[in-house]
């Protein structure tokens, strides 16, 4: 058994957060987050502006019509505006992001925030300019296919 004094016991505690933030989980995106779900395959698609990477969980079927993903973006990678027409849930596991309606002002979330976006509403969402962004995004498939919309500008993106 070994004796700390308390000028010990300070830097003990130090060294393991030290150690603890340096381990980590690593990933792709960079993101200072531990990520529950594996980040995926790097979305190719040009529906979405920057970087931003995908891992299906769960895909939809006769039986189950909604769609489960895990959707990591590094800083300032977004989606295009489009359209769930039955509707989509984001949980918000990680970083630090953007999520807005159309004609509506932007939101900025954080872990633990959850957006449930109404059917046929136009949105985006995504990381911010600084942090990356992980979502899981609970897709209804029952009503059709998401219809993409146009790219959100920069403009639209630096609103406040």
């Amino acid at each position: 058994i070994m004796k700390f004094n308390l000028k010990n016991c300070l830097s003990f505690r130090i060294v393991l957060l030290v150690s603890c933030k340096e381990n980590k989980m690593p990933d792709k995106a960079k993101h200072n987050t531990t990520t529950i779900f594996q980040q995926g395959q790097k979305i190719t698609s040009d529906n979405f502006t920057g970087v931003a990477y995908l891992q299906s969980l769960v895909d939809a079927d006769s039986l189950n019509t909604i769609s489960v993903g895990n959707v990591t973006f590094e800083p300032g990678a977004r989606s295009n505006w489009h359209i769930h027409p039955a509707g989509q849930i984001l949980l918000v596991t990680g970083g630090v992001g953007y999520y807005q309606e159309k004609g509506q002002p932007k939101k900025v979330l954080h872990k633990g925030d959850v957006i449930k976006c109404p059917p046929n509403t136009p949105h985006w969402h995504g990381a911010s300019k600084d942090a990356a962004f992980v979502q899981v995004a609970i897709t209804g498939r029952n009503r059709g296919a998401t219809v993409w919309l146009e790219p959100v500008s920069d403009r639209e993106y630096n609103e406040k």
